[in-house]
């Protein structure tokens, strides 16, 4: 829930802060989740209450709805980028740095993957009397060209249960994905190529294509 809620002050500012309706929404979205869950009203409600407890969101004023919006880079002093980045975790699960870069633009754009890292980095190095780590760097999975960050949020990760997951014969992670779509693309170029001289072999040579 809190990731929804940082999502949302970026995505649709004209309506956050949300109303529990749009956050029950927001929660059971099925598009950019992983998992894609059927939260209640009951435990979306519940949810909202443990994040008030926590000082991590807090209801609006001024409504006559009860409305929610999140206090977390203030609650736990992070800055934006930082902020961006475990939202997009508890969003869509364990993520490369690049999948991260990507996924998290909508929130924060930056520059190149380097920025990425030195925040998750930052994260990961957090000292215990700031509250400890708050990112892992998951050891990479067989088969996999990167490794993949996860957010500690809400407790320890089980690399080896990730790791597993990830390893699966239908898994892809996204930047794998978007490598296969450029590799893709330009075959589709290199073979329009050799059409194309072929054609212009046929025509020199005289020779009917049939």
């Amino acid at each position: 829930m809190l990731g929804v809620l940082v999502e949302k002050a970026h995505t649709v500012p004209d309506s956050y802060p949300l109303s529990l309706n749009a956050l029950v929404a927001g929660c059971n979205q099925k598009t950019a989740r992983d998992p894609v869950i059927n939260a209640t009203e009951a435990e979306i409600q519940g949810a909202a209450d443990a994040l008030k407890a926590l000082h991590l969101a807090a209801e609006s004023s001024g409504s006559r709805v009860t409305r929610y919006e999140h206090n977390m880079g203030r609650a736990m002093a992070l800055p934006g980028q930082s902020v961006a980045l475990l939202a997009t975790l508890l969003l869509r699960g364990p993520q490369t740095t690049a999948e991260l870069r990507a996924n998290s633009e909508r929130l924060h754009r930056f520059a190149d993957l380097s920025a990425v890292e030195g925040f998750l980095n930052e994260l990961a190095e957090r000292p215990f009397e700031k509250g400890g780590p708050l990112t892992v760097k998951l050891p990479r999975a067989p088969g996999s060209r990167e490794a993949r960050w996860a957010h500690l949020l809400c407790g320890a990760v089980d690399a080896t249960a990730v790791a597993a997951d990830s390893g699966s014969e239908d898994y892809i992670a996204t930047s794998e994905l978007a490598m296969l779509k450029t590799e893709q693309f330009q075959m589709r170029g290199e073979i329009d190529a050799l059409r194309s001289l072929v054609d212009r072999l046929y025509d020199e040579l005289g020779v009917s294509r049939n």
